[in-house]
């Protein structure tokens, strides 16, 4: 059975719209054979999961994708809102629903087991599914051993000129800069932070495979990026060129003799709102399984988070690698200081 979608890009009109489509979601509240969900994670990644559970369990899954405004939506929705289950590709997105007390704790003996405690909420308010790590990308020829191995490595002298990154006030960076933070404190963070803005070659632009166009194409020799791109570009074959890029770079993974490369994780959490709460953490612990894990990270060439669920065979070519154990919570926790930050040495501009 393929699950009821309705896709939103963007989300502007939440009220309107929840009064829309509300009564769809709603007219099987009362069953327990129904899950609503509300997802940032692409459908692509999340229909096959979808089907899987529904073909396992029985359960009629009905699912909205947006690119934006689900939070907006929720927060006018209230307590009536349909939504159980809550689905997002980053930390970032997931702590938006928390600090508006749009999630509920969840208590389940199988996520607990499944999920190691550094990608969980501590009051299991919300559980990482997916990782994916935050990455040097570097000419395979201009960029010597030794010269880019650590973030700390980008702000160095050596680097004057040959750093290329998007924005600083994306999420993926915003995620990096607050997890230096944590384990530097505000002073360091902010002097390792003007140091990249000092040594960039160009503005921060683009997203994160601009990045490895810009070293292949000579723009700039190291760039910052989350690990999944090698290998969306690396088997791009709708646009070969992406190939060419990749295979000009080598993806290091920062600061392994410390504290690890900064990770980040896609997420999933019971909405505050739930209708249907047993199947939700059922939904949750479904995601946590070694064939949902295997499934869900090898459509995006991202790491499982359960211990033992096989690498997809190009990822695991990359090699293994050291993660900064750090609990995501108290990464997520410097996150208004680090955009503040990026205002103040204004990275951008």
């Amino acid at each position: 059975m393929k699950p009821l979608v309705y896709i939103l890009r963007p989300l502007f009109f939440a009220p309107l719209l929840g009064a829309l489509l509300g009564p769809a979601l709603n007219a099987n509240a009362a069953e327990t054979d129904v899950l609503n969900v509300y997802s940032y994670r692409q459908e692509f990644l999340v229909n096959p999961l979808i089907e899987a559970f529904e073909k396992e369990t029985g359960v009629d899954v009905k699912i909205v994708f947006a690119q934006e405004g689900l939070v907006q939506r929720l927060k006018a929705e209230g307590m009536n809102s349909p939504v159980d289950v809550i689905l997002t590709a980053d930390i970032n997105r997931i702590e938006e629903f928390q600090a508006e007390g749009l999630l509920q704790a969840v208590a389940s003996d199988t996520l607990n087991a499944n999920i190691p405690p550094q990608y969980r909420h501590p009051d299991g308010l919300w559980y990482g599914m997916t990782m994916r790590a935050r990455v040097i990308y570097a000419h395979k020829s201009r960029v010597k051993p030794g010269e880019a191995v650590t973030y700390e490595d980008l702000a160095a002298p050596h680097m004057k000129g040959r750093v290329c990154t998007r924005s600083g006030k994306h999420p993926y960076n915003i995620s990096l800069l607050a997890s230096v933070i944590a384990a530097k404190g505000a002073d360091e963070a902010q002097v390792w932070l003007q140091g990249v803005k000092d040594n960039l070659a160009r503005r921060p632009q683009g997203n994160d495979r601009a990045q490895v166009k810009a070293i292949k194409e000579g723009e700039c020799d190291v760039a910052i990026g989350n690990s999944y791109y090698f290998g969306k570009m690396l088997t791009n074959d709708e646009k070969p060129e992406e190939k060419e890029w990749a295979a000009a770079v080598n993806l290091i993974f920062p600061n392994q003799a410390d504290r690890g490369a900064h990770v980040n994780v896609s997420a999933a959490a019971v909405a505050q709102s739930a209708k249907h709460l047993d199947t939700a953490i059922k939904f949750l612990e479904f995601l946590s399984s070694d064939n949902a894990q295997r499934l869900f990270a090898a459509e995006n060439f991202e790491y499982p988070l359960k211990d033992g669920v096989a690498l997809d065979p190009l990822v695991a070519s990359w090699g293994s690698f050291k993660a900064d154990d750090r609990n995501l919570a108290e990464i997520v926790a410097q996150h208004t200081e680090a955009a503040k930050m990026m205002d103040r040495v204004a990275f951008d501009q």
